[in-house]
């Protein structure tokens, strides 16, 4: 599976740390959804990992997807909308970077909430499964959320 070239995040957006290549073309941009992002940012993990000859762990898959849906929903539903998705490999896994047109920082939580107000999973969801995660503004306005998901070989335990 290679990824589909839809719309290219822009030149001046802010970039996740790499430390290896990008290994595919840019990823959806402004107006792409929730799963134009996971098609992206699978394609990316599943190239780079097959790249080394080696297939990268199914558990790891779900939890990059996971994190990709996370951000990226809710850059849609409390950031003013996608503004961009990059996916770029480095040692440890993938780091993603999630683009959107609001300047408000989300809360840091840790932990699941103890009670259900109908919300407020994801971003506990992204600390867990995510390393790294970082919030920066964008020089054009609004933020990038940045996050390392670990990737492990599938013969790795």
């Amino acid at each position: 599976m290679r990824p589909a070239d839809r719309t290219t995040t822009p030149a001046t957006a802010v970039a996740a740390p790499c430390d290896v290549a990008p290994a595919a073309p840019p990823a959806p941009g402004a107006g792409a959804g929730a799963a134009a992002a996971r098609a992206y940012a699978e394609s990316v993990a599943r190239t780079w990992r097959d790249g080394l000859g080696r297939e990268v762990r199914e558990e790891d898959v779900v939890d990059l997807l996971l994190v990709v849906s996370e951000l990226v929903t809710n850059a849609i539903r409390h950031g003013g909308g996608l503004a961009g998705f990059e996916a770029r490999p480095a040692r440890e896994g993938l780091w993603i970077a999630v683009h959107d047109h609001n300047t408000v920082v989300p809360r840091a939580a840790s932990a699941f909430p103890t009670t259900h107000p109908g919300g407020g999973y994801g971003w506990p969801l992204v600390a867990r499964l995510a390393r790294h995660v970082r919030v920066g503004p964008r020089p054009e306005g609004g933020k990038t959320i940045s996050a390392l998901v670990p990737l492990r070989a599938a013969d790795t335990p």
